[in-house]
């Protein structure tokens, strides 16, 4: 066992919920240390395959549940690195959610009006911007060009992403080797550094445990850097203040077993879990009928043919986001792209006369990838998940060297679940099987259980204990100078993608950390001004 002493704050994961307060907090003048699981990849690591070892394999971390399987970031700058960079703000009526126990789940001084402020610190300092028709790819303008056919609407998604340095080539989901999209690894990240944080790449927290002065000592293990299941070393860092943002589908875990050694946990903890509400129809468009029905064509002549060709989802249907309609019967449909290797696998094959996912059938509609079109769900679910006994060590057992490891997760979909998956994907063929257009099916659940890429909810904040592990401050009920700030405090779905979500509510959460952290002996102040902007994701020489 190593001691590596004392800092003001703690913070474990440096995604969104862990970056922000990290920065606010070391411009404040806190000393802070950032704890990663992952390794430290930059624009030079983003190669442009799946080859064992590759950003590809090392980025990302596949845990499979019970029902529930979640896709999620494994390193330094955490979702930001394997985000698409889709930053909408959620719609107003999903902060009057009250799910299916009937009680609001969100607490009464969160709502949209009261976010909005904080979604602009968060827009000016990646930046995002708003696209126009001109920024969306061929199969944006495709999902439009059908929407409209349809009698529907459709908008170009607000991104982050530089736009004179993207590439197109739309392999951003394993990270950007442009450095064109605004990762955290070119803001707030290297603010932080600048103002004296520690990252510390390969480090796991196992638990939390209390001090003799009323703070808290945080155990890790290191990792190697290739294969993430051989412990390294161990290791200790006592701190007043400890920012837990290690994900969804990890921060519930570590807080689990820490009830031995810091006392009982709110019941919340682990429970409520949502994979906002997310499930994905894949089309085998019709090349013929897109030029005869939609009148669209390429440069080249082909009519689309263009799946892999652009960036990732920059076209959306927000019709059914309306406030009057009933609850879990609202979702938003986006245009998305999944790279091979993700998209092929779990993909059905319409009108299979035997296997829909595998098999010969399944092997025709590979042979035309390049005319699919994915459409992403997300949707109301009834944050079902529930997290089992945590094991022994980590947030699940790691069955490969990288990327694979089986979770305590359990997640049983309920009849409102299914009732808005049935109605998205109905929705789906609705758009685009009109005149022939296309075939549509939705991923198979039949092989893994559902799946999500963006985890919410497992320790939520809130008003009413029974509900939320923490109140409206963030901070972890029963535990004073714990704080959640990433995916796992968000309260419930969200309908579109939620990481400017989980950015604001981090910004907000910051003022409150920051008071406790005073109170707590530590000298800081709240610092507003957006982190200085890096040229590139290189790594600073001053970390640990």
């Amino acid at each position: 066992m190593t001691d590596t002493g004392k800092v003001d704050v703690v913070v474990i994961g440096s995604g969104f919920g862990g970056s922000i307060p990290a920065y606010r907090l070391a411009a404040g003048g806190a000393r802070v240390v950032v704890l990663e699981r992952g390794p430290w990849l930059t624009a030079e690591d983003f190669g442009h395959d799946f080859k064992f070892g590759s950003a590809s394999t090392r980025a990302f971390e596949f845990t499979m549940g019970d029902g529930m399987n979640v896709l999620g970031g494994n390193c330094v700058g955490g979702g930001s690195v394997v985000y698409f960079a889709a930053m909408p703000r959620a719609p107003r009526f999903t902060f009057d959610r009250h799910g299916s126990v009937g009680r609001r789940l969100w607490p009464r001084a969160v709502d949209r009006a009261h976010l909005d402020p904080w979604y602009d610190m968060v827009a000016e300092s990646l930046p995002i911007t708003r696209n126009d028709w001109d920024d969306v790819t061929f199969s944006g303008g495709l999902w439009a060009a059908a929407c409209s056919h349809a009698g529907r609407t459709a908008n170009p998604v607000p991104a982050a992403i530089d736009r004179a340095a993207c590439t197109n080539c739309n392999w951003m989901m394993s990270g950007c080797r442009f450095d064109a999209k605004r990762s955290l690894l070119l803001n707030y990240i290297p603010a932080a550094v600048a103002h004296g944080a520690e990252i510390r790449p390969l480090h796991e927290v196992q638990y939390l445990s209390r001090t003799s002065d009323g703070g808290y000592r945080v155990h890790f293990n290191t990792v190697d850097e290739v294969d993430y299941r051989i412990v390294t070393g161990t290791g200790t860092i006592e701190a007043p203040i400890v920012i837990v943002a290690a994900g969804a589908a990890a921060s519930p875990v570590i807080l689990q077993r820490s009830e031995a050694t810091l006392g009982e946990m709110p019941t919340a903890v682990g429970r409520n879990f949502s994979g906002n509400g997310e499930r994905l129809n894949t089309a085998i468009m019709n090349e013929d009928r897109v030029r005869e029905v939609l009148g669209l064509s390429r440069a080249d002549g082909r009519a689309y043919e263009a799946y892999q060709i652009g960036k990732g989802p920059t076209c959306a249907s927000w019709d059914r986001l309306d406030g009057d309609l009933p609850e879990f019967s609202r979702y938003s449909l986006e245009q998305l792209y999944f790279p091979p290797g993700f998209g092929t696998i779990l993909a059905q094959a319409p009108d299979a006369t035997g296997p829909s996912w595998f098999g010969l059938d399944k092997k025709e509609i590979l042979k035309r990838w390049q005319s699919w079109l994915t459409i992403f769900v997300m949707s109301e679910d009834d944050n079902e998940g529930v997290f089992g006994p945590p094991p022994a060590t980590g947030n699940a057992d790691r069955i490969s060297q990288q990327m694979l490891s089986r979770g305590g997760l359990r997640y049983r979909p309920t009849a409102n679940t299914l009732s808005g998956w049935a109605a998205a994907d109905a929705d789906c063929r609705d758009i685009l099987e009109r005149d022939g257009l296309a075939r549509v099916m939705p991923w198979t659940n039949d092989v893994i259980g559902a799946y999500t890429v963006h985890p919410l909810s497992s320790c939520r904040i809130g008003d009413d204990p029974e509900l939320s592990a923490l109140d409206d401050r963030h901070e972890l009920r029963g535990h004073p100078g714990i704080f959640v700030t990433d995916g796992s405090a968000v309260p419930a779905g969200l309908t579109v993608n939620p990481a400017f979500t989980i950015a604001a509510l981090a910004e907000r959460a910051v003022p409150g950390i920051v008071e406790a952290a005073a109170a707590r002996g530590v000298d800081v102040r709240y610092v507003s001004a957006p982190p200085a902007h890096a040229a590139t994701s290189r790594r600073p020489l001053t970390v640990g």
